[in-house]
């Protein structure tokens, strides 16, 4: 009981501030775009673009691997897309390390179904509406 408080402590602590050095802890983490719109998704593991408030199913999932990338957690398809976290993040064959360089390119958003609207996605937190990316 004593570590699941603990966690959800922390889980609160990283969703108030989305820090940019996690990025580099996961392969292309900077290069993460708007499934809407092709902007910067900074906070990758947040529902805000920008990094602050709720953590999105991989910023759950992140903070459950030690906040590391790790083979199950590149194994792992946070959002339910069909698609591992790897393999939208570039890292397919999950060998990607902090020390190495980044591998392919991103295709998708780890922590947001795409493609967004259809059918496999409809019960999704996210959407698009006009401009801006938001939650249900």
């Amino acid at each position: 009981m004593l570590t699941k408080v603990a966690v959800l402590i922390s889980m609160m602590m990283v969703g108030a501030s989305g820090y940019s050095m996690y990025q580099s802890r996961i392969p292309n983490g900077a290069n993460v775009k708007n499934p809407c719109d092709d902007s910067a998704w900074g906070g990758v593991g947040h529902k805000n673009p920008f990094g602050r408030g709720d953590q999105n199913t991989f910023g759950v999932d992140f903070l459950f691997a030690g906040q590391k990338w790790t083979v199950e957690l590149c194994n792992h398809d946070s959002d339910g897309d069909g698609k591992t976290n790897g393999e939208e993040l570039g890292d397919a064959d999950c060998n990607w390390t902090v020390d190495s360089a980044q591998l392919d390119a991103v295709t998708g958003h780890p922590g947001v179904c795409e493609p967004v609207g259809s059918e496999q996605c409809r019960s999704s937190w996210f959407s698009c509406f006009s401009d801006d990316a938001t939650m249900h």
